[in-house]
């Protein structure tokens, strides 16, 4: 999550200057609990995330409560220096580095601080960990809906700033379905609550003149004036986080402030609390793990596996079976799979019962049979039967990333493009000969049920051309993309522009710039 602090500033700290650190450390101490790093070594670490980029920060604070992320957000405001909220560091496109003063939420703002099982609700810090969530969320058989690979380090606070999804977003949605209230510090410092609220309730909250008032007034009229632009201009197909989200600001017949922030990455405001609803964990999972010759092919199978109602339906392609063959936790893989597969189809069914879920795992397969869709499907039903496979699904990033040899590496240049699953397998063809004309290769693996791989290309950025090819298919592939329908996500793009900007002064002037926003954007560095 990003967040930029008031341009007015009473001692200015240019962006990548550090010439006044040391008077905005000093300050930072005198007024937060947490620690405050500035040494080399600290800004050295938290200048990575899991992306591509490194930004190396102002300095790092660690906040222990609400008071000290206000505090922090106050003194940066007086030095004009930017302010960056950091969880896990899972992001893939540079959201959570940035030449500012990063908040590191994931050190003491861990608390989960209330479950209430009957109206399936949580309250928590932002750097709880969503796999801490599940487990004690799970003793009442319930769970967070956004169920991501990197659940065990990625924190409710990153995933709102994100507006993360998961394997089983088909079925669950994303972060912003399951968002119901934000307490947040705005960027004069001051706080708020975001939530649905009904007319009358808004036009109370707008008479405050506050900055929270102003936001309750100018953003309704923001929506009436854009309303068109937000009706037609958002890209139809829901698997999006492009842009700010306008089209979720009206909500059951009230404004619900909440849901806008979602996917921001922190440009408006720095999340201090958060009340999510919980989903039913499924009663019974079986899978299916579908051998196929060719990624195409293995494409073609996608509907088949909707049709039945799928939980989650996920490709890996020849690249990262390679890998994983040759990694020791892996081997058991090696010994299930049959022949030599160029691609696999895991699917996986919900039941109530095993019954039911059996029931469309044999569809699944009938189908694919009669339709001449890959040459072997395996069935994993035990837990045990689906703990290598759910293993090797979830470690496709990492698995890829250890395949560096030299300079020559993996990046997320054009991560989390979502295409219409409709129109997925001709977006894949078009993108392969992009690599193709550049003479490049890629590991692809991602979520086919919804339309959203992660294709890493591999590229040397030490060679002059290296960075060109890079510039040159990023282009190509927001233009093959557009004719499907996609939704570029705007955490491959605004991330790392945003960590580094000094720009809106107040949520407000952010919002009023994006709101003919057409939620789709191109990825690019910082």
């Amino acid at each position: 999550m990003t967040k930029t602090a008031p341009v007015s500033a009473s001692h200015p700290l240019p962006q990548r200057d550090g010439a006044r650190a040391p008077d905005l450390a000093a300050a930072l101490r005198r007024e937060l609990r947490g620690e405050v790093a500035f040494d080399d070594y600290s800004r050295h670490l938290f200048s990575r995330d899991a992306s591509m980029y490194s930004i190396e920060p102002i300095g790092v604070a660690f906040p222990r409560d609400a008071d000290d992320v206000a505090a922090a957000v106050a003194v940066a405001a007086e030095f004009e220096a930017p302010v960056l909220s950091r969880g896990g560091g899972t992001s893939l496109a540079g959201q959570t580095v940035g030449a500012a003063l990063v908040l590191d939420m994931s050190r003491h703002m861990d608390r989960i601080l209330e479950i209430d099982p009957e109206r399936r609700l949580a309250r928590v810090q932002p750097g709880v960990v969503q796999d801490d969530l599940n487990r004690a969320a799970g003793k009442a058989g319930l769970m967070f809906g956004a169920d991501t690979s990197t659940s065990n380090r990625a924190t409710l606070g990153g995933m709102i700033g994100n507006n993360s999804a998961g394997s089983h977003s088909v079925r669950f949605g994303m972060t912003v379905d399951h968002v119901e209230a934000l307490d947040v510090v705005l960027s004069d410092a001051s706080r708020a609550r975001l939530e649905t609220v009904s007319a009358d309730e808004l036009a109370r909250r707008a008479g405050a003149q506050t900055l929270e008032g102003s936001l309750h007034r100018e953003l309704p009229r923001i929506v009436e004036a854009h309303r068109e632009g937000i009706e037609t201009g958002f890209p139809k197909f829901w698997r999006q986080a492009g842009g700010y989200r306008l089209d979720r600001l009206l909500r059951d017949g009230g404004y619900d402030l909440a849901r806008l922030v979602v996917g921001s990455e922190g440009t408006l405001v720095a999340v201090t609390e958060a009340l999510v609803d919980l989903v039913p964990m499924p009663k019974v999972r079986v899978m299916a793990v579908g051998h196929f010759e060719s990624t195409q092919a293995a494409l073609a199978a996608t509907g088949d596996a909707m049709e039945r109602d799928a939980a989650a339906v996920e490709l890996l392609d020849h690249a990262i079976l390679e890998l994983a063959k040759q990694k020791r936790e892996f081997r058991e893989l090696s010994t299930i799979i049959e022949g030599d597969p160029n691609a696999l189809v895991f699917v996986t069914f919900f039941g109530d019962t095993e019954q039911e879920a059996l029931s469309a795992l044999d569809g699944l397969e009938a189908a694919w049979k009669t339709n001449g869709h890959g040459y072997h499907t395996l069935r994993a039903v035990s837990a045990a039967e689906q703990a290598a496979v759910l293993l090797v699904r979830k470690s496709g990033l990492g698995l890829l990333m250890a395949s560096s040899q030299g300079s020559r590496r993996p990046l997320a240049f054009v991560e989390d493009t979502a295409v219409d699953p409709a129109h997925l397998s001709e977006y894949v063809a078009k993108f392969t000969e992009i690599l193709d004309r550049h003479e490049l290769e890629a590991g692809y693996y991602g979520h086919c049920s919804v339309g959203c791989l992660h294709i890493r290309p591999f590229v040397d950025l030490t060679k002059p051309h290296g960075s060109r090819r890079c510039a040159r298919c990023r282009r190509r592939s927001v233009r093959s993309s557009l004719p499907s329908t996609a939704s570029t996500r705007a955490s491959t793009a605004t991330g790392s522009r945003a960590a580094s900007s000094t720009g809106a002064s107040s949520a407000t002037t952010s919002t009023r710039r994006c709101a003919t926003s057409s939620g789709c954007s191109t990825p690019t560095g910082g």
